[in-house]
């Protein structure tokens, strides 16, 4: 039981006994859901304010234009979380250039976007352009502990229904997206899904909206997995975008943002060094590609667990030890699963954890850890934000990354509102490699760089187009 107190430092002390109590959540062995040092906190620990006793639902807040149309922690924080989004907007240059080249023939007018993704000072950025653009949005959070309240706050206070706040219970979670949809007057025509959430919501409760969408945007390889469900049982009724596989999103957010995210994450929850810890990687794709290269950087002894032969071929190549995740678990100070499967880490391998073991998750999915297992007082290991995204949930990314990932969902959005009858049927569809390759050239505006130009000559040798795009569809 010592674990906890050496991880945890005193201030918070009062906050993590409180969430526990009023989550029901009673210990998840060890279990750590926020940073030790909250960077999304717009100041010290919550756990003085007694607002924090009062959940949003019970309050009734109003902006200074009189609106209510919103929930979330504290309305207060507006000033704060504005100048956070500005300094985002600084970092998020090329969605930016994209809201100021766009933003006089407006291609999202008459759009009506209903999102559920994460909350902060970056995606604020994303909401914004969106209505820049000329769309109507309503929004959810899709991860129960990554919203900054501080922005949450700012977007409610430019009119923008949101409903989200830090430490929603699972209730609160599904009656924020329902807030998003179940609107008197106001139907959604297009989707934004960061885990098939908003899509499952609203095809579980109100089917009959998919009428008027004309498309889903979808993020994730949780979600993604889940639309491909729907095509497959022929009940996927509207076209969408598959941008979780889109080239910008897997080279760069999903490699290069946890490549730097994972260090910060750990060490902001646990303190722990890393030169010398043996880890377990459950998963090389690029999410596992970019924890690795992080923690062998460090020092760390660094295991990979994979299925794929290709992805565990390059995982050896790469320097590391592939191995069971059974084999190894006995010794590894670390457990850190990337794969956006199920169950990946089972009640069997926690028996053969050593004592103090740290068990995070950077996939998508909160599905990967037997999260459940994990309340029985015999185990002590240390879990981190109970098993969800690890650098969302107790720390921050790198803005710049976000503003590819962000750039492309807006791009994504404008595709498929704009596209003409027929050219889209009711099927999951990569993003277009020519809108890729846009977002990339958007972003190298940022460095001092200079494409080369193929000559008329080689162009005709090499059967393109001087100006793209330059990869087949089927490049990833």
């Amino acid at each position: 039981i010592s674990t906890i107190r050496q991880i945890q430092y005193p201030e918070q002390t009062r906050e993590f006994d409180s969430r526990l109590t009023k989550t029901g959540r009673r210990s998840l062995s060890h279990s750590i859901s926020h940073s030790s040092t909250d960077s999304n906190s717009s100041g010290g620990s919550d756990a003085e304010n007694p607002e924090d006793e009062v959940s949003p639902r019970d309050m009734q807040q109003i902006n200074s234009k009189g609106n209510m149309d919103f929930c979330i922690k504290n309305i207060k924080l507006a000033d704060f979380g504005r100048r956070e989004i500005e300094l985002a907007e600084d970092e998020m240059t090329a969605l930016m250039a994209l809201r100021k080249a766009a933003q006089g023939e407006k291609p999202l007018a008459a759009a009506k976007i209903v999102g559920c993704t994460h909350v902060t000072a970056q995606t604020a950025v994303l909401f914004e352009t969106l209505k820049v653009l000329g769309a109507q949005c309503r929004w959810a959070a899709c991860n129960i502990y990554s919203t900054q309240d501080e922005v949450a706050a700012a977007l409610a206070e430019q009119d923008f229904p949101v409903f989200a706040w830090k430490g929603e219970s699972e209730d609160d979670f599904w009656w924020c997206i329902d807030r998003c949809v179940n609107v008197e007057g106001w139907e959604p025509n297009m989707i934004l899904d960061d885990g098939g959430d908003m899509t499952h919501w609203i095809y579980k409760k109100y089917p009959h909206l998919f009428k008027k969408v004309k498309g889903i945007v979808e993020e994730s390889i949780t979600g993604i997995h889940r639309l491909h469900q729907l095509s497959k049982a022929g009940k996927l009724c509207v076209p969408a975008i598959n941008v979780n596989d889109s080239v910008t999103k897997q080279k760069f957010d999903n490699l290069y943002c946890c490549r730097e995210s994972i260090l910060d994450s750990l060490k902001k929850t646990t303190d722990i060094m890393f030169g010398g810890k043996q880890v377990a990687i459950c998963g090389y794709g690029e999410v596992g590609k970019g924890c690795s290269a992080a923690l062998k950087a460090m020092g760390s002894v660094v295991y990979v667990t994979e299925i794929d032969p290709i992805c565990a071929l390059q995982a050896c190549m790469d320097g590391f030890r592939l191995a069971k995740l059974g084999d190894v678990v006995r010794h590894v100070d670390m457990v850190i699963t990337c794969t956006g499967n199920k169950n990946v880490v089972v009640r069997e391998h926690m028996d053969l954890m050593k004592n103090g073991c740290v068990v995070c998750n950077m996939g998508r999915s909160n599905t990967e850890i037997d999260v459940n297992s994990l309340q029985a007082p015999e185990l002590r290991i240390v879990l981190l934000a109970e098993g969800r995204v690890l650098n969302l949930s107790s720390s921050t990314v790198p803005i710049y990354v976000l503003s590819i990932t962000a750039t492309t969902q807006a791009l994504a959005l404008i595709e498929l509102f704009n596209a003409p009858e027929g050219r889209y049927k009711q099927d999951v569809y990569l993003l277009p490699k020519k809108l890729d390759e846009y977002v990339a050239s958007l972003h190298l505006q940022t460095f001092d760089a200079h494409l080369t130009e193929l000559t008329d000559e080689q162009a005709k040798y090499m059967g393109l187009s001087k100006y793209g795009p330059f990869k087949p569809s089927y490049y990833r």
